[in-house]
């Protein structure tokens, strides 16, 4: 038998049916169902509808053998570093996982990663054992959190291949806040790219509509269709050669293509929206193997190392949820990038 008591107000206001699939995570759908109405699991003793909303300090109680109960809370991956004994070796892990992290802004309700290309942002659907930022932000802050079902959360998402801010929320009613800014876009999303040639406007809003491809056998799952999602993309130009104060460049006098930086603020969040409508302008994202140049792309992967498409999330604007003050955080360029504005 095992007694858990609603303290924390990320746990409180659930379902509990949805509370306890939370929490049973190994547990069957049809087995939590059948626990709630046989009275395996009750409230304050009785049992309870499988809507009724947890209220703080209410009591849910297992009826439960122990091995039942391991089984269906077992998570290899949070339970192996949660029991170590010394407090010493968890602050440790604590520490390396800060560093790994590159944490770039931190308080009590949220949180920003500098992301590295080639890291997925969470597991998705796919069983794989590489590891993930939210799986990394968990591991850090794991020891900080007595709500039984709320983890530290994406606010939203950037491509694996795609560097910089990575807005995650600490705490529920921190996400709640900060996903309804971003669906209002009350969130401003800055972009720095690298993009093959020079636009012919200094600056430009790119209006065309996305669809996502069903089955795309490739990266590129994504195209400008009038049957798709609305989509607007604002850009404009940071480094050309119109101005002495910017530049836009050759990397070799064999090479026939100039590229330029620019700067993206993005009204809507489509899956690969900046790459797809760089490419539909005709100045495709810098070594974008799904929606650029080949032979470009080839040159540059030989010839000066570059793997991913040079996009970084450079900046996020928002209001913060307490303290509301108008926060922005930048995420200093990645390495990769900084080659390609030294040359």
């Amino acid at each position: 038998m095992l007694s858990l008591t609603i303290s924390h107000p990320a746990d409180a206001g659930q379902r509990l049916d949805r509370f306890v699939r939370k929490y049973l995570s190994n547990a069957p759908l049809g087995g939590i169902f059948k626990m709630l109405r046989t009275g395996k699991i009750k409230v304050g003793g009785k049992k309870k509808d499988q809507t009724y909303k947890l209220e703080l300090w209410d009591e849910v109680t297992f009826y439960l053998t122990d091995s039942e109960i391991k089984w269906f809370t077992q998570n290899e991956k949070w339970n192996s570093i949660y029991f170590l004994s010394s407090w010493d070796t968890k602050d440790l892990l604590q520490e390396t996982q800060k560093i790994l992290l590159d944490i770039i802004y931190e308080d009590e309700y949220l949180m920003i990663v500098n992301k590295p290309a080639g890291i997925n942002v969470h597991a998705g659907d796919h069983k794989t054992t590489e590891s993930n930022i939210i799986d990394q932000v968990q591991d850090y802050l794991q020891w900080q959190y007595d709500s039984l079902t709320f983890r530290p959360a994406l606010v939203h998402r950037i491509d694996r291949d795609t560097s910089g801010c990575l807005l995650i929320a600490k705490d529920k009613w921190a996400l709640d806040i900060l996903l309804n800014k971003l669906q209002s876009h009350d969130i401003e999303k800055i972009y720095h790219t690298i993009v093959v040639g020079v636009p012919d406007k200094q600056q430009d809003t790119i209006r065309a509509r996305l669809l996502r491809i069903d089955n795309a056998k490739n990266e590129a799952k994504v195209r400008v269709d009038e049957a798709g999602q609305s989509a607007v993309t604002h850009y404009k130009i940071l480094m050309n050669q119109n101005n002495p104060k910017t530049l836009a460049w050759n990397f070799h006098s064999k090479a026939s293509f100039l590229c330029s930086l620019l700067e993206c603020r993005i009204e809507t969040g489509r899956t690969h929206q900046i790459r797809v409508h760089m490419a539909y302008i005709g100045h495709p994202v810098l070594a974008d193997r799904a929606y650029g140049d080949k032979s470009i792309n080839s040159y540059v992967r030989r010839s000066l190392g570059i793997t991913r498409q040079l996009l970084h999330a450079y900046s996020l604007t928002f209001v913060h949820p307490k303290t509301n003050k108008k926060l922005t955080i930048v995420a200093p360029y990645p390495s990769d990038f900084v080659r390609i504005l030294e040359l």
